[in-house]
C-alpha cells in the first residue's frame, strides 16, 4: 500500500495513471483522428452504445458535461451517421440517441482495442492487483 504521506510514491501513482491512460487511449485516438474525431466523440459513442435509446439529458449526466460542450461533437456524430436521434414515444420533447450500424461497428472496434489492452494488463498483474486497481478506479469518482 502506498504511504499517503509519501509524496514521491503519490507522484509515482499520478505518473502511472498519466502513462497508463496515454497507452490506453493512443490506438483508439489514432483511429478516431483518421475520421476527424477525438476522445469526446469516443466517450459519446461508448456510452450511447452501452445505453441504447439514452436521452440526451441522461447522456449529459453520464458524461458530466454541459449541453454546450456536448452539442458540437454530438452533432458531428449525427451528421456522420454514426449516431441516430429519435423522439421518445412517451414524451416528444425528449430526444433519444442510439448508434447506427456504422456507429456500432466503430464503437466495437475502439472498445475491443481497449478491452484487449486491459485484459493483457490484468493477466500480467494478477487477480489481486486487478481487484485492487478496480477498487481504486471506483473510488476515484467518489472523491469529486
Amino acid at each position: 500500500m502506498i504511504d499517503q504521506s509519501n509524496t514521491p510514491e503519490l507522484r509515482a501513482a499520478v505518473e502511472s495513471l498519466f502513462f497508463g491512460y496515454r497507452a490506453f487511449t493512443s490506438r483508439p485516438d489514432r483511429l478516431l483522428a483518421q475520421r476527424g474525431l477525438g476522445r469526446g466523440h469516443h466517450r459519446i459513442l461508448y456510452f450511447v452504445g452501452r445505453q441504447p435509446q439514452i436521452a440526451v439529458y441522461a447522456l449529459l449526466g453520464v458524461l458530466g458535461v454541459s449541453k454546450q460542450a456536448l452539442n458540437a461533437p454530438l452533432r458531428q456524430l449525427i451528421e456522420m451517421k454514426l449516431v441516430a436521434v429519435e423522439m421518445s414515444e412517451h414524451d416528444r420533447r425528449v430526444k433519444q440517441l442510439s448508434l447506427t450500424g456504422e456507429g456500432k461497428a466503430l464503437e466495437e472496434q475502439l472498445t475491443s482495442i481497449q478491452t484487449r489492452h486491459l485484459a493483457a494488463a490484468f493477466s500480467a498483474a494478477g487477480d489481486e492487483a486487478t481487484r485492487g486497481w478496480l477498487a481504486v478506479m471506483q473510488a476515484l469518482p467518489e472523491q469529486l
